[in-house]
């Protein structure tokens, strides 16, 4: 599966199949979460969040793939990430593109 944020191939001709999409909300556990605030007094990164976050758009990749695999998709082109907070700790990702097939 070719995944690209434009909207072509370089050298296929694409038939469109439609939006796909792929989205997950995750969270760190409780432990984890308490011992991050701490690093939020001395700044620098938030490691943790930033494996969480990474594990999500993974997921969600997945996912959209599976989704576009389903239609027999060779590729998705235009794919966009976006994540939001949902709760403290919790964070919604979702990675969405159009499904395409090679002519």
């Amino acid at each position: 599966m070719i995944i690209v944020n434009t909207d072509y191939i370089t050298g296929k001709e694409l038939e469109t199949l439609g939006l796909v999409k792929g989205s997950i909300v995750q969270s760190k556990n409780i432990g984890r979460d308490i011992m991050s605030s701490f690093k939020t007094i001395v700044g620098g990164e938030i490691k943790s969040y930033s494996d969480m976050l990474n594990e999500a758009r993974a997921i969600a990749t997945k996912r959209m793939v599976e989704e576009a695999e389903s239609m027999g998709a060779d590729g998705v082109v235009n794919a966009r990430y976006s994540s939001s907070a949902v709760m403290q700790g919790a964070a919604e990702v979702i990675v969405y593109g159009t499904a395409v097939k090679f002519k």
